[in-house]
């Protein structure tokens, strides 16, 4: 532990320096325009690799973003870990909610504040400087092959047919991925469940034109009223979705689980105040944490239509649009839900409109399980930093890849987050811990020698 404290107290301005520098490139993957800023990422992370002692580092092109692969090959013979990130963040909107340019990271209250300084830059960059002072210091045990996309904001849609096609070159005993949280900064967590997901965009159209609301109010119906209904029926009295055959696939989680799920800690009122709401509400029969980990979930994401610009317009709008998920538990197939969904939501929609449903993205499910070997090394390796031992956890997140991972690599992944709740990920004000950020570059190196150690070939 004394060479691993002592290289990052002797390197840690400059790993923000280097971090910041990331940060500062507008990597946002569903703004089309923003392409070449996925490049500049790309090139970013090619240097960063090559600077941190990889041996070779390359941009590989994709249908869409492009992939920057890596690697470090020491002895054949030894074991291969497969670290996964992505170089791509989300929007910045509402841009007027952030106290400083979500683009200029900045410094204060002992967090970086800035658009994916936790998703997935800050934690993306641990795993580099990590494996640098692995590297540098000559602790390195066993094999590392990088692998950093940039569409895995918008569901990743050309990394599974691009590892496909790199099969031979991916392979690896485990793939190692910081995109996940834990508990809190002194209750460590290991992420061994992952929700699927299913995306929609909704487009109902009315009117062949926007009429005047006071000339054709109460003739015509309103696609935006219309909309709101529908949305309306999509979960009943009892918070369940009402899709016929939604649930068909899902497996209850038993009695035995949820019992060891619920021994996460979890204060529900401090849940409340730091959401600032009064009441909670979810499907019933069930606990706040497995409504977010173990069940599936019917949300809309944005609404919009007619107008909304300052001051006041009469107008009957001619369309109204929303973006509509579904998280999913492991055994639902993404597929089916998201083709079950559109029949179902065109299906009851009145003649007074027409709808078409359109399926944006989706990924399935994943399970890691807790007697895995990396597993059990990411597990020591928290106990070592945190004087703890890691409670594991079912996230409420999507990381649609990863099932694809195990699906085509046939590898599986471990889940070894360190960002918080607090961290504000996908919001205004995204910011992150510098003391978890030092505190992943400490805890990854023993991981790569607790799996070394358990796995060594």
């Amino acid at each position: 532990m004394e060479h691993i404290n002592n290289y990052i107290e002797q390197n840690k301005d400059r790993f923000l320096e280097e971090l910041f520098g990331l940060i500062q490139i507008p990597s946002i993957s569903s703004i089309k325009a923003n392409k070449p800023e996925m490049y500049r990422a790309a090139e970013y992370w090619k240097k960063t690799l090559l600077e941190a002692g990889a041996d070779k580092a390359e941009i590989y092109e994709t249908e869409g973003n492009p992939v920057t692969y890596g690697e470090k090959i020491i002895d054949p013979k030894l074991p291969t870990v497969l670290v996964y990130a992505h170089m791509d963040v989300m929007p910045v909107d509402p841009i007027e909610k952030w106290v400083s340019d979500p683009f200029k990271p900045e410094i204060r209250d002992g967090k970086i504040w800035a658009r994916g300084a936790d998703d997935d830059k800050g934690q993306g960059m641990m795993h580099a400087k990590a494996f640098e002072l692995m590297v540098k210091t000559g602790t390195l045990p066993c094999n590392v092959k990088f692998m950093i996309e940039g569409e895995e904001e918008i569901g990743s849609p050309n990394l599974g047919k691009w590892c496909a096609a790199n099969k031979e070159m991916l392979k690896a005993d485990v793939i190692l991925v910081s995109d996940t949280s834990m508990i809190a900064p002194d209750i460590p967590s290991i992420t061994t469940g992952l929700r699927g997901l299913a995306y929609w965009q909704v487009e109902v159209t009315g009117p062949s034109r926007d009429l005047h609301s006071g000339l054709f109010g109460g003739a015509v119906a309103n696609p935006i009223n219309v909309l709101c209904s529908m949305i309306d029926k999509m979960l009943d009295e009892k918070g369940k979705i009402t899709v016929p055959g939604f649930y068909d696939d899902v497996i209850e989680v038993s009695a035995g689980e949820r019992e060891l799920l619920g021994r996460a800690p979890f204060n529900i009122e401090n849940y409340k105040k730091a959401l600032n709401l009064e009441e909670l509400k979810g499907e019933e029969g069930y606990s706040t944490t497995e409504r977010t980990g173990i069940r599936p979930t019917f949300d809309v994401c944005g609404i919009w239509g007619g107008y909304t610009g300052e001051g006041a317009k009469t107008v009957l709008p001619s369309k109204a649009f929303a973006k509509i998920s579904c998280r999913l538990v492991p055994n639902q197939d993404h597929h089916k839900i998201a083709e079950l969904f559109k029949n179902h939501f065109e299906s009851i929609a009145p003649k007074t409109v027409k709808v078409e449903v359109t399926s944006l993205h989706g990924g399935q499910g994943y399970v890691c399980p807790i007697d895995f070997p990396a597993y059990k090394a990411a597990e020591k390796a928290y106990t070592d930093i945190y004087g703890k031992r890691p409670v594991p956890v079912r996230s409420g997140g999507s990381i649609p890849i990863i099932s694809t991972f195990e699906e085509v690599l046939g590898i599986k992944s471990v889940l070894m987050g360190f960002g918080l709740e607090s961290d504000a990920i996908h919001s205004p004000n995204e910011n992150y811990p510098l003391e978890q950020f030092y505190n992943g570059i400490r805890t990854i190196p023993l991981f790569y020698k607790y799996f070394a150690e358990m796995t060594g070939k």
